[in-house]
């Protein structure tokens, strides 16, 4: 049986979003594995300003692909990005919002815990 996965709070990891469907293994959380190259583990809510950020930088997450079953996604959404896309963003001034309770603990391999709690909108309880 696997272990529950960690959040970088230190207790179990919370869905990020089922609506739209998240995740590198899409079951609405940040989790991640071995073939997760990319680490897909921080839980943004999206804003036009990172959606944009990211369009100019290659990944267009904001336009449907319809042939991948994907809707595209708008500011409010919330999505487990890349957590070296998440740095890059904050690097640039456009990092969105992160939820802390569903955010992987290995985000912090490449994610500075300070720098998550710049975009906290969630707390320990």
């Amino acid at each position: 049986m696997k272990e529950p996965s960690i959040n970088v709070l230190g207790s179990d990891l919370q869905p990020c979003s089922t609506q739209p469907m998240t995740g590198f293994f899409r079951n609405g959380c940040c989790d991640t594995g071995p073939m997760d190259q990319g680490l897909h583990t921080v839980c943004a809510v999206m804003t036009a300003e990172f959606l944009a950020l990211s369009k100019y930088l290659g990944n267009d997450l904001s336009t449907p692909r319809p042939e991948y079953g994907f809707a595209g996604l708008k500011p409010g959404d919330q999505w487990c990005l890349c957590a070296g896309r998440f740095l890059q963003a904050h690097e640039e001034g456009a990092a969105p919002q992160v939820r802390l309770k569903s955010t992987h603990a290995k985000a912090l391999q490449i994610v500075p815990a300070e720098v998550l709690r710049l975009y906290a909108i969630d707390t320990a309880d």
